[in-house]
Parts: structure tokens; sequence; C-alpha cells
């Protein structure tokens, strides 16, 4: 497993991460061995990247990765704080900064979060002087180690990464949201601030496993949150209309060295993109975990499919740019 530093973070991470949204809620059900299954296949893989949230299933992600850390001891474990509460910039204040901590140190079982990313919170958090003095305060409190942030839009992550001390921003970066390559992949690397990409498979369409007749379970934000009834729109399907990721995956089929999948296509054309420090796609099981690891260990595809670029640039402006670089 490649490892990349990220500088404002002082340490290494691996280029493929686990993203721990599916094992707390909102992707069907997973069960605890399941779950716990996922960790490990994708620990024993090279992975030290672990990403979850204080929301996801309200807290049982954390807890869940918690119960992993106490087995395996030293991986690199970022959550995310703030969209269990009201989403109004008055509620990102120190004072609920320091309970949501609390919570989520408790959930992983450790004394100092590794890194705490604030999570996709209302727009003017990311200009606010109060809130940085506030993150600031619980690294010297010992709270945490680093902090960072989760973002919406490519203007947030710019706002966010002018500020000194932010160590990471995550950004949904895929074969269908290619924005964040213009001005966020570079404004990072030149800050010394990592990228997280996330949402890399477009919440699956990336596999290439659904068709127009596939169906979602009712806890499935994939059926309950297609048009952005319960958060924003881009967090399902990467905010591509179903029928329209469908007929784009259709044509990035296509461009698929015969030796991978559609799903490992899409995940090394990731992190063959300057900037990017991990990316961090879910599992539901152990042998999803094990192939989504496998992209990191596949050559660039400059070197094993240079047509395969401009491919993926071909599909994404004539398909999908009018639908969505814009809104994000």
């Amino acid at each position: 497993m490649e490892n990349r530093k990220i500088a404002r973070l002082g340490r290494e991470v691996s280029v493929v991460g686990l993203g721990c949204w599916q094992l707390g809620a909102d992707w069907g059900e997973v069960d605890e061995h399941d779950a716990l299954a996922v960790l490990h296949a994708a620990a024993d893989a090279g992975v030290t990247f672990f990403d979850t949230a204080d929301v996801y299933g309200d807290g049982r992600s954390e807890r869940l990765v918690g119960r992993f850390l106490a087995e395996r001891g030293d991986v690199f474990v970022a959550t995310k704080m703030g969209r269990r509460a009201e989403q109004v910039p008055e509620n990102y204040v120190a004072a609920n900064f320091r309970e949501w901590n609390d919570r989520s140190r408790r959930n992983l079982g450790v004394d100092t979060l590794d890194l705490v990313q604030l999570h996709c919170p209302p727009t003017p958090v990311y200009s606010s002087d109060a809130v940085y003095d506030a993150l600031d305060a619980m690294v010297d409190e010992g709270r945490i180690k680093a902090y960072g942030v989760s973002v919406e839009t490519c203007e947030e992550a710019l706002t966010a990464l002018a500020r000194p001390n932010v160590a990471s921003v995550q950004i949904i970066l895929n074969c269908l949201r290619l924005k964040p390559l213009e001005r966020v992949l570079p404004a990072a690397a030149e800050a010394g601030a990592g990228i997280i990409a996330r949402v890399p498979l477009a919440s699956g369409l990336l596999s290439g496993r659904y068709t127009a007749e596939t169906t979602f379970a009712e806890n499935d934000h994939r059926n309950y949150n297609r048009h952005g009834e319960a958060f924003d729109v881009g967090e399902t399907f990467s905010g591509v209309p179903y029928e329209a990721g469908l007929e784009a995956v259709e044509r990035l089929r296509g461009l698929v060295p015969a030796e991978q999948t559609l799903a490992q296509f899409a995940l090394r054309w990731i992190i063959d993109q300057p900037g990017v420090s991990t990316v961090i796609p879910g599992a539901r099981n152990a042998s999803q975990a094990s192939a989504n690891t496998a992209a990191a260990l596949l050559p660039p595809l400059s070197v094993s499919s240079s047509e395969a670029l401009a491919g993926v640039r071909e599909t994404y402006d004539e398909l999908i740019r009018p639908l969505v670089h814009d809104r994000w």
C-alpha cells in the first residue's frame, strides 16, 4: 500500500482509506460481524486511514471503530462533528465542540482524537474566526491532534484552506465530480493540507453494478435522498440524476483495462490526481474492502491506459458537467 505525507498533519496516510458511514447507518443493514470484518480486512490490506463521524448511526460507526481500535491499535482515525445538531451557525461554538468531542472520545475509546473534521456545516462557519480559535484551543488542550473540514462546495474548501491550521479538506471527488481538480487540489497542495476524496464511487454508481431496475432499501439514502430530502443531494450519487449516471457509467465501462473492475478503475483515477492524499471508499463486507484496496496496487492510468484519462474527461464534459459543475 502506498502512503502519502500530509504536511500539516505531520504524518503519512494510506492512499486508500476506508469510509465508515455504511457501518453506522443509511446504507441498509450492516451487522456488527460484517462491520468488524470490513475494518480488519482493510487493515490487513494496508489501510491506515479510517474515516467516521459522530452522526453515522448516532455514534454506532464510531463505537464499532473504537472496538476495532482496541484490537488493532496503531491506525489513524478521522472523525467528524456537527451534524447531530440543528444546522445553524450559532451551534458551532466552543461549548458544543467540547461536548461533541467528549462523546466521540468515549465512542472511540481514546483520550485524544487524531483528526476532527467540521462535518459540512453551514457555509458561514468556514469564515468564522471564533470557530478556528475554538478548534485551536482543543488542540492546545490535547483533545484533538489536528482538525480539518468536510465540505460540499469548492468555495467552502478554498475558504478553509486559507486558515493556517486546517490540516485537511474532505471533498467529493470522482469520475462524475471533476470540479475540485481546477482550484481545490492545487490550493491544498500549495498549503500542505491533505485532500480526502469522499464518495469516490458515486454511491456505488461507479461500481457498475446498478441498472434502471435496481432498488434500494427503505433505510438507504440512495432511496430516500434522491432529491436532497434529508441532506445535501450531492452526497447521493454525487448529485447526478440516476439515469444520467447510468449512461455515463456505460461509457466509462468501455475505458476500463481488462484486468480491472470499473470500481478499481474509478478509484485508481482518483489516486492518480495530483494533490490527493487518500480516497475513502466504503464497503459492506470484507471482500469489497479487499477489492477496493487493490486499486492502490494498479499502475497509474497514465501508464496502463492513457487514453482513459481523456475518456473520463470527455464523458464528464458531455454528460455530467451541465448537471453538476456549477452547483458544488
